[in-house]
């Protein structure tokens, strides 16, 4: 792994991230339909997704609605904004095909027929949906021509090749067995309804799709053993825990224990969780797990978790010991400390200086309004958590330094990351519950090198999924899968970025293909984004568009 001097950036300036929504023209307000009734649905909405949705290059960004539970005559929709590729997007929803009114909740982008464009599949209430990407900004529902079929109030999503046969396959991740007929009555005070704890209702299986090819799937779960009816699920995370070339799945299950799917490269998964130390907190108690993310933080060369919990449980931080064993290091870190009162949601692991460590972001938000009346120190808004990675398994919570506009309380569900303005450093799209979404410009991340890469699969999937790209430097080695899901309900962008620190260029580059293709490429000068083709080698690559000022 990279280690910069000190763990600090090259350059004076500081980094920090700038509130850019309305100024990229973005004007989204999320509806949860509250009206009174306190339905547990309305707690949990919604995510985003930065995606190519119109294939030209840039990430376009993509904004899950829900609706009113009674009609009012304005449709509530989804947004879908194209890069305008200069700073700002333009809503392209009308007429795009995803102008659909749905109860929503997450969302993820894969090319599934392998055709070059990023289809989207979104969980709703009333049913999920799959969405085939036509071209030029427009889908089509494809949902019952592909025997797609959930309305189990699903939330979090993540495409994989699961058995390696050149076709993504879907898990979705469902929460609990709810309708608004079956709504329970609960209180925090014994006088008035508040919203029900996860406690209160059954859990329900989660899905996983296998790819038939030609546009159709197969419901796989109960063959593959993801099936169980008594999980609460909200996020799921790909990762190859135990190094044997094979995705398996985390879920992160709500008051419920999480769940670790070893795969068994026959179709079929084990549940490993209980075993490998992550069912549980570390005092042997379900927690509410909400989003997840897997990344190898401390260069040991194997992928580590964080996982968000409910208010006073803090994060999880389970370090991968390489023995399918997992140790959580939050209660002893400025990790779990600073995470001990918040109630996160969307969370993942990104490099945001570029100096070769794996970064923490989280956003946070309660699902209670009044919670404060029973939790004087617990709060409905609360700002996101920004934990820089010192090397050494040591994080610095820098999220004071980043900004006033970071740093400010919000109701946060979704967050994603991505270069949506092509200078290099990675920036943030957090979404929130009855309110608007968040664009955060990275701002002075870029100060140090890097290296964006895009995977283009023949023999294995398009995106690349799956994939894990090894690259070497002067200042050492570093590595990362290509995966969808992760997070809550959300999409990052599938195209891997290395921070290089003063390191002007890759020595060496490998990639190994989910096909068992080997690639090696060498002497890749930084700050640039290339396309890898497997068999090919790179097509195609783009300059930083602009050098912002800080």
């Amino acid at each position: 792994m990279l280690f910069a001097q000190n763990g600090a950036p090259r350059g004076a300036k500081p980094i920090t991230f700038t509130d850019v929504t309305a100024s990229a023209g973005i004007k989204f307000t999320h509806n949860a339909g509250k009206a009174g009734k306190k339905y547990l649905p309305e707690t949990l909405g919604s995510g985003g997704a930065f995606f190519d949705a119109d294939v030209d290059g840039w990430l376009d960004i993509f904004l899950v609605n829900g609706k009113d539970w009674t009609p009012r005559g304005k449709k509530s929709l989804s947004a879908l904004y194209r890069n305008n590729k200069n700073g700002t997007f333009t809503d392209i929803t009308a007429g795009s095909g995803l102008d659909v009114e749905l109860y929503g909740m997450g969302v993820s982008a894969a090319d599934y027929d392998n055709d070059g464009k990023q289809d989207l599949y979104l969980t709703a209430l009333e049913g999920d949906r799959l969405f085939h990407n036509e071209g030029g900004g427009k889908f089509r529902d494809v949902t019952k021509e592909a025997g797609i079929a959930n309305a189990n109030l699903g939330t979090s999503a993540a495409w994989l090749d699961y058995d390696r046969d050149g076709r993504v396959d879907l898990f979705v991740a469902n929460y609990v067995q709810w309708s608004a007929k079956t709504d329970l009555w609960c209180s925090l005070d014994g006088v008035t309804k508040s919203y029900c704890t996860p406690e209160s209702y059954k859990g329900t299986a989660s899905k996983l799709y296998r790819n038939l090819g030609g546009g159709k799937f197969e419901d796989a779960s109960r063959k593959a053993g993801i099936a169980d009816p008594t999980s609460k699920s909200l996020g799921v995370a790909v990762l190859d825990y135990n190094g044997d070339g094979w995705p398996d799945i985390f879920v992160a299950n709500d008051t419920q224990p999480n769940k670790l799917y070893r795969n068994n490269k026959s179709g079929t998964f084990t549940d490993t969780g209980l075993s490998a130390g992550v069912a549980f907190g570390e005092d042997g108690v379900a927690r509410g797990a909400m989003g997840v993310d897997a990344a190898d933080y401390d260069g040991s060369g194997r992928p580590s978790l964080i996982v968000g919990n409910f208010s006073n449980q803090m994060l999880g931080l389970y370090h991968n010991e390489g023995t399918e064993l997992f140790v959580d290091e939050a209660p002893l870190s400025t990790v779990g400390r600073a995470s001990l009162l918040t109630l996160a949601f969307g969370t993942f692991f990104f490099d945001y200086d570029l100096d070769g460590l794996a970064d923490i972001f989280v956003a946070n938000g309660h699902i209670e309004e009044e919670i404060a009346r029973v939790q004087p120190k617990v709060q409905y808004a609360e700002p996101p958590l920004l934990f820089r990675n010192l090397g050494k398994k040591k994080f610095e919570n820098v999220t004071a330094a980043m900004g006033a506009a970071l740093n400010r309380p919000m109701v946060a569900r979704g967050a994603a990351y991505a270069d949506f303005d092509r200078d290099g450093d990675l920036d943030a799209l957090v979404t929130t519950n009855s309110g608007p979404a968040h664009l955060f410009r990275n701002d002075g991340g870029n100060q140090n090198n890097w290296l964006s890469v895009r995977t283009v699969g023949s023999k294995s999937n398009r995106d690349g999924i799956g994939a894990v790209i090894r690259v070497e430097a002067a200042s050492g080695k570093q590595w990362n899968l290509v995966r969808s899901g992760s997070s809550y309900c959300s999409q990052s962008d599938l195209a891997l970025t290395f921070g290089l620190g003063a390191d002007r260029a890759v020595t060496a580059l490998e990639i190994e293909w989910p096909s068992g293709t080997k690639q090696r490429l060498t002497n890749i000068a930084a700050n640039q984004g290339i396309t890898v083709e497997e068999g090919k080698g790179i097509v195609a690559q783009w300059k930083p568009a602009a050098q912002k000022a800080n």
